[in-house]
């Protein structure tokens, strides 16, 4: 009955922490650098560039391309059959050189012994006459028609790459936010037998008639290519780089201006065991159901934050309880370790970065009763790097 009893007791605490773990998803609303009050959340974008190229311009330079093909064509086959004949002619010298090659090493080969000469024989080294493959004329092929690829050139013209350029949480109207932008046709350059490409683009951005932007951006040349520019698609090669800028300044204006929804994930651990530990249960919904409820509704937002916050003074509430020295302890190392993860990845995420760090300094300093595990000391130095490089 006693070794009963102590069984029982034995099975009670192995599983009295039942800690799991779930990755959750959520989109976190990134605040601007520079804050615009809401009603005045309005923007305009003005474009300068050579682009202005229609499908109709695409087509018709490929048609004046074919036509001039066309009546190009015998002159083509003209010079194609100048270079055949001038072919002919090298080849002649080049055998009648093969030849006195030949005979020249043939005299030398006669004069040796016998032996030497079937060494040589044996070897390969005897003389053998070899002249190059006689050249066949080939007639060039008729110009032929094919419909370009649209998808190979930019069709936009200065309206569509304005329209192209938005600020996340403002509408476009009376420029409280004005945005001028002024984009050079790409260069190609090659260098070592690689493509390389630049494409000045200059970005102005005033604040209610206020200056406050005014930079030059992708004016050095950067690789493109390692092969060289006549051997690449250069058409496609400037719509993707065009595509490049255009992403880049949006990124850069939304990064100062925009009120950016982030797709974030977070790993979070709880404790499934009703019981004890029914307010951790509690927590866990609290931070991870309102997490999935961040959107880009500041309103929204509020409340969500409000509801999570419940479940984090919960996780802090139980910290208080923790005895970190008594392994029996329903409140032991253990949950101490999963709370503090659970507060320093939940802040990171988030980006708060100063309570991230309060909670890794108090976990710190409880680590001599903590026995982590191998990919949890791995994951302590990943955030211990992320935090203490970036303050």
């Amino acid at each position: 009955m006693k070794f009963l009893a102590v069984l029982l007791i034995a099975v009670a605490n192995m599983g009295a922490q039942n800690i799991s773990s779930e990755t959750i998803e959520f989109q976190l609303l990134q605040q601007p650098k520079e804050v615009i009050d809401a009603g005045a959340r309005t923007y305009r974008v003005t474009v300068t560039s050579p682009y202005n190229l229609t499908a109709g311009d695409v087509i018709r330079n490929a048609e004046a391309e074919h036509k001039q093909a066309v009546a190009d064509y015998a002159n083509v086959v003209a010079a194609s059959e100048r270079e055949f004949q001038q072919k002919l002619k090298d080849y002649d010298q080049e055998v009648q050189k093969a030849k006195e090659k030949f005979e020249l090493e043939s005299a030398e080969f006669k004069k040796l012994s016998m032996l030497e000469r079937l060494a040589m024989t044996d070897q390969g080294k005897n003389p053998k006459l070899v002249t190059p493959a006689k050249p066949v004329y080939y007639k060039p092929s008729p110009p032929v028609y094919r419909e370009p690829n649209l998808n190979d050139y930019t069709i936009v013209d200065n309206n569509v790459l304005a329209s192209q350029i938005n600020i996340d949480g403002f509408t476009k109207g009376a420029a409280t936010i004005d945005i001028i932008i002024d984009i050079e046709s790409v260069k190609f350059q090659d260098n070592a037998g690689q493509t390389f490409a630049n494409q000045p683009t200059k970005l102005i951005i005033k604040q209610n008639g206020v200056e406050k932007v005014n930079k030059l951006f992708f004016d050095e040349f950067a690789f493109i290519s390692s092969s060289p520019s006549n051997n690449i698609n250069q058409p496609l090669a400037e719509k993707n780089h065009l595509t490049k800028v255009i992403a880049f300044l949006n990124q850069y204006i939304n990064d100062i201006y925009g009120y950016q929804a982030l797709k974030k994930t977070v790993k979070l651990a709880s404790v499934k065991n009703k019981g004890a530990y029914d307010d951790l249960a509690k927590a866990d919904i609290y931070v991870t159901t309102n997490l999935k409820k961040l959107q880009t509704n500041p309103d929204v937002n509020a409340q969500a934050y409000a509801n999570m916050q419940k479940g984090i003074d919960i996780w802090t509430q139980t910290l208080e309880k923790v005895d970190y020295k008594n392994t029996k302890s329903d409140f032991n190392s253990k949950i101490g370790e999963f709370v503090y993860f659970n507060l320093i990845r939940l802040n990171l995420a988030l980006n708060r970065k100063a309570d991230a760090e309060k909670y890794l300094n108090q976990l710190q300093e409880n680590l001599i009763y903590i026995k982590l595990s191998y990919d949890e000391e791995n994951e302590l130095k990943r955030i211990e790097k992320e935090l203490y490089n970036q303050n």
